[in-house]
């Protein structure tokens, strides 16, 4: 197949090698007669040249007619020439494409040959049209020496039968086909059609309907499908299956399958790599060479009894077919005869694609190679460019000392013109016309095969030395660029330094003007504070929650944790403020409007008609910095924010312009300074390095020992571990009947920072040191009688603190070591946990007014719900210690902030138990918070709702009475006109900021209210008791404040446990539970309401054992009389 696949390409070159192979033959017979005839060598007289003559005539005679077999296979038609006459002179032929011409060749012995010009593209299809017969003729005419032109008698005869011939409907086609061909072609009976007439239009369709499923299949499925016809079928499966004759389920298969199945044929691995083996079937690639074939002459044997083996048709496997290199083999030239050009355009070869092909060998050109002179031949008029071009391509291959390149010399042609005028070609376009290029592109690509080239030492010195002269050039450079870029840090870094230096500077003195002109609007303020109060003034409260950088980060939706008192607005109870009110969330218009409506419920209030609600939002504005948008994930606090939002500064000061204004800050920040620097209003609040200082756990200890107030057992200011263990040991010695200890952090927030760890369960020596405490008696108070408790316990303690250390809020310390290292790092307290199991914590909110004037505005008992150590909400007023005691002790409290110059409104943490030994009531001072806390907000919130008033010395809040309705009659009674006064209401609340339900989100605050009315969840104004939510965010919707008013604090405490119910049950499934606090704050509820029923039945049986005994007591007063 595929030699003859190559003679079908290239049919001149078939023709020239077996003309070669006649030459050869004959050359080699002349030369054995020529040394036999002579009596050269001494295998003359073996040799039978009788037999080796008969041979090689066999051998010539079989080529010969081999040739025209093959010649025969070639062209597939008929090899007969007509006669051509000449008279006399040589006249032009009629096909001047088929002129023959004569062609001098010296190897057939110096004679000319008559040369038939083969046709080109265009011509071979004209003179496929012509009729066989006058094309034979036309042969014949050219060999027989006949004349090249034609009578034109018969000139116009064979122009009919070439018509006759073209046209199939011709009546003549049957006859000449008959007679030149002794065809006989089939007699066709064509039916005429009437063509209808050019005016009429014909309508209708012209498409058959093609067959669709029955209606009966369609109805019932079950109904075999009918059989598919011819026709239908032919339209294809596609057609068949949108028609419905095929069901859409059906399963197809096609017989025969396209696609055919056969083990895949695994070679042999180790036949990769052993060299390919050239075809030795002559057939397979259309040579034949004889001077390969090795004749043994001194056999014995006769040459006329060997047989000539004819080569056979062998199938083409992949090693035939891929061949990189072919082997360099011995070509024979001879002069090709032509051939008679083909019969259809269809088997015309393009020869310029297929030829001009050659080789170069070890980097040169055999320039008297037959390829590379028809080549050059060819190329003539452009070989200037194509031998720069060739010039490159040798350079390329003799540096590289490629063995053999087959080069495709049309592509090289085309190349050359392409950079004749531009730059030299690259090696891809050198490699681009080297037929054998994977083979090339693989020499080229291996290392060092540039270096065995004709200048390959030199090449390789001066490459040793451009890569030596590269490192050092590249070592010095490397070595430059690291002092350059060393210099460049450092030079940087001071420039920075410098810079950073004066901005500090600046910052500094900024800073430091701020708060100078802080005191100085101070001192101004505290003289002017008594008018202020009695004037018209505008408040602006800005909630910030500045704490440092860290604690801040840790916080979770830190802008709603500074919008929990947004129950400030409730200022406007009085008459005389305006509140601005910066928010540091943004505000939804469902917001503004329920805060609206709240804040109109005061004129309500006041008289206990629901009509009488007016519009307040003249009195209070609520603006929102607008940097929130510029710094959405900085978490800085809100102070910050105003102060990078001039539009906000810019409105508040147009807000206040001409009026008495003051800030009433959350926790202090330096931004809150610069604030009041730019609107030029005074704070009421401390200093903020002062307000820093005395709000950490430690700074708290140094107020609470200057007022000498009962604090646990405990150490503060400890910095490092020895300290802590040391310190630890120390307390654990004193107070030996302490069973927990608290370990507190100075800078966090809501109880974050709190761990304990139960080290008397834990300590091994506590009997002993048990034993030595009753040994020494009342000597055990004594420094020198803990010396050796002192030190078994202090080697025990560390420990028992890696083992038993607990952080109470996991989510911030997951582990003891996480809160040791934040411990170590800012120092913190060592506190004892108050050794009882009822242990109840209560806070109580204290103003220091500008004047110095201190007094207590609100307490409470502290409701816990997210853990013991956490305060979630406030049960006002409180009723756990004596009032007398708790002001006695927030008055010193509250002296000794004023004496180190704090301001402002600040909450202070008791806690109060039953001590075990003495049965008494003890109360301890545990915390201070130097801001203005959520409870003074809800605080605000219960006086407005209710108009009453706060009794701080008795711990009481009351309501004005109810109003009652005047008789219409005007006449009274005489015990009428000395009627007294009407006694004011007790009312209890119970507050929260710290609701959350993460349910809440899936419904909108219209629909929450609209809940909570058909439960019965709302306020009574005429009665001054009910529930008053406060909304902190209208995004997320998680977070909620609620307040509860009610007559006794059973009934509110009660009330808010309900609520909390309700709304859980409503807004969750059980699928779907959410995440929330409500469970806690309701069980720890449940608990504070059974403690106080106790209590009330305690009271209630005192009282009756004391009127008891004081009727007996009269009653033996009377018998003694």
């Amino acid at each position: 197949m595929q030699a003859a696949a190559m003679m079908e390409r290239r049919p001149e070159e078939v023709g020239e090698i077996l003309v070669k192979v006649q030459e050869d033959l004959r050359q080699l017979r002349d030369r054995l007669v020529h040394q036999v005839g002579h009596g050269e060598g001494q295998y003359a007289e073996v040799i039978d040249l009788k037999a080796l003559e008969n041979a090689i005539e066999r051998t010539e005679v079989g080529v010969k007619g081999r040739t025209h077999d093959v010649l025969r296979m070639i062209n597939n038609k008929v090899q007969t020439l007509p006669a051509v006459d000449f008279t006399g002179a040589t006249p032009q032929p009629r096909y001047p494409e088929m002129a023959p011409y004569e062609q001098y060749d010296p190897r057939l012995g110096g004679q000319s040959q008559l040369i038939i010009r083969p046709p080109k593209r265009a011509d071979s299809r004209l003179l496929a049209r012509r009729p066989v017969a006058q094309l034979t003729q036309l042969t014949r005419n050219l060999q027989g020496g006949g004349p090249l032109t034609e009578a034109p008698g018969q000139m116009t005869k064979l122009d009919m039968s070439m018509k006759a011939v073209v046209n199939p409907e011709n009546t003549q086609t049957r006859q000449v086909m008959s007679d030149s061909y002794g065809i006989q072609l089939p007699l066709i009976n064509k039916r005429e059609t009437k063509q209808p007439s050019p005016s009429k239009l014909m309508k209708g369709t012209t498409v058959d309907h093609l067959a669709v499923l029955p209606r009966s299949n369609r109805v019932d499925p079950q109904i075999p499908p009918p059989p598919i016809a011819d026709r239908d079928a032919r339209k294809g499966i596609l057609s068949l299956m949108e028609r419905g004759l095929i069901p859409p389920a059906a399963e197809l298969t096609l017989d025969p399958s396209p696609v055919k199945h056969r083990v895949a044929p695994l070679h042999d691995p180790a036949e990769m790599f052993q060299p390919k083996k050239a075809g030795a079937d002559p057939t397979l690639d259309g040579r034949f060479n004889l001077a390969q074939v090795k004749l043994d002459v001194s056999s014995n044997k006769s040459l006329d009894s060997m047989d000539t083996k004819k080569p056979e048709k062998t199938p083409q496997t992949a090693d035939s077919r891929v061949t990189k290199t072919p082997l360099q083999v011995k070509t024979f030239e001879a002069q090709l005869q032509p051939l008679p050009p083909p019969t259809t355009p269809a088997s015309t070869v393009n020869f310029k694609r297929s030829g001009h092909r050659f080789a170069i060998q070890n980097g040169g050109i055999r320039d008297t190679a037959p390829d590379f002179v028809a080549f050059r031949q060819h190329y003539v008029l452009s070989w200037g460019s194509i031998i720069t071009a060739l010039e490159h391509l040798l350079r390329l291959l003799r540096d590289f000392a490629v063995p053999l390149a087959f080069i495709n010399g049309d592509k090289l042609a085309d190349l050359a013109l392409e950079f004749e005028l531009e730059k030299a070609p690259t090696k891809e376009n050198l490699l681009s016309v080297i037929v054998n290029r994977d083979d090339v592109e693989a020499i080229l690509r291996r290392p060092g095969r540039r270096f065995l080239g004709p200048d390959g030492e030199h090449v390789a010195a001066a490459k040793i030395q451009a890569m030596w002269k590269r490192y050092t050039a590249r070592s010095s450079y490397v070595s430059y660029r690291q002092r350059k870029w060393a210099a460049g840090v450092i030079a940087i870094s001071w420039i920075m330094n410098i810079k950073m230096a004066k901005i500090r500077k600046q910052l500094k003195e900024t800073r430091l003007y701020e708060l100078e002109s802080y005191r100085r609007r101070r001192k101004v303020f505290a003289d002017s504070w008594d008018r202020i109060k009695q004037s018209r003034r505008t408040i602006i409260h800005i909630p910030s929650l500045g704490y440092s950088q860290a604690v801040r980060d840790s916080i979770k939706d830190f802008g709603i944790k500074q919008n929990t008192q947004m129950s400030r607005l409730c200022d406007l109870r009085d008459p005389q403020v305006d509140v601005i009110y910066v928010s540091p969330v943004e505000m939804s218009e469902e917001m503004l409007q329920y805060y609206s409506k709240l804040l109109g419920l005061r004129p309500a209030v006041e008289s206990g008609a629901v009509e009488d609600q007016s519009d307040m939002q003249d009195r209070y504005k609520i603006v929102v910095p607008e940097a929130f948008d510029k710094f959405p994930s900085h978490s800085m606090c809100l102070a910050t924010h105003l102060k990078y939002s001039p539009q906000a500064l810019q409105r508040i000061r147009n807000l206040i312009k001409g009026k008495e204004a003051y800030i009433v800050p959350g926790v202090l920040h330096k931004d809150d300074l610069a604030v009041s620097q730019i609107l030029d209003v005074p704070i009421l609040g401390s200093e903020p390095e002062v307000g820093h200082l005395y709000t950490t756990k430690s700074g708290s200890k140094r107020i609470f020992a200057s007022a000498k107030v009962d604090t646990p057992p405990g150490e503060y200011d400890i910095y490092s571990l020895q300290q802590l263990h040391e310190s630890l040991a120390l307390l654990v010695t004193e107070n030996m009947n302490v069973r927990r200890w608290l370990f507190k952090l100075d800078d966090e927030y809501m109880g974050r920072g709190i761990a304990y760890c139960n080290v008397i369960e834990h300590l091994n020596c506590y009997k002993w040191a048990m034993k030595e405490q009753l040994r020494y008696g009342e000597k055990w108070s004594k420094k020198w009688a803990h010396e050796p408790a002192l030190i078994k316990i202090q080697a025990e303690i560390p420990d028992i603190l890696d083992q038993f250390g607990v952080p109470a809020n996991r989510k911030r310390f997951p582990t003891w070591d996480k809160f040791l290292e934040a411990f170590l790092s800012q120092g913190g307290i060592i506190e004892a946990c108050p050794p009882s199991e009822s242990v109840t914590t209560l806070s109580a909110d204290m103003l220091i007014e500008p004047t110095g004037k201190i007094r207590m505005i609100a307490n409470g008992d502290q409701i816990k719900a997210e853990g013991p150590f956490v305060s979630w909400g406030l049960s006002v007023p409180q009723s756990s210690v004596e009032p007398q005691v708790l002001n006695e002790c927030c008055m010193r409290i509250g002296e000794s902030c004023r004496t180190r110059g704090v301001l402002g409104y600040f909450s202070v943490d008791f806690v109060t138990f039953i001590d075990p030994k003495t049965m008494e009531q003890v109360l301890w001072a545990t915390d201070l918070n130097l801001s203005y806390g959520d409870s003074t907000g809800m605080r605000e919130l219960m006086l407005y709702v209710t108009s009453g008033t706060f009794d701080a010395e008795n711990c009481v809040i009351q309501a004005p009475p109810l109003a009652k309705k005047e008789k219409k009659d005007g006449r009274r009674r005489r015990g009428d006109e000395e009627e007294q006064p009407p006694t004011p209401l007790p009312r209890y609340a119970v507050m929260s900021t710290q609701l959350l339900h993460s349910n809440l989100t899936v419904i909108h605050y219209s629909v929450f209210f609209q809940m909570c009315r058909a439960h019965g969840i709302g306020f009574d104004i005429k009665e001054k008791q009910g529930t008053v939510f406060t909304l902190l965010d209208s995004f997320k919707r998680e977070h909620i404040g609620m307040l509860t008013v009610g007559e006794s604090l059973q009934g509110a405490l009660a009330t808010f446990a309900r609520n909390m119910s309700v709304i859980h049950q409503e807004i969750s499934a059980p699928n779907m539970q959410g995440e929330t606090n409500f469970k806690a704050a309701i069980s720890d509820i449940e608990g504070i309401l059974g403690t106080t029923i106790q209590n009330v039945e305690r009271e209630q049986q005192e009282v009756e054992a004391q009127e008891e005994e004081e009727e007996k007591q009269q009653q033996q007063g009377l018998g003694g009389t």
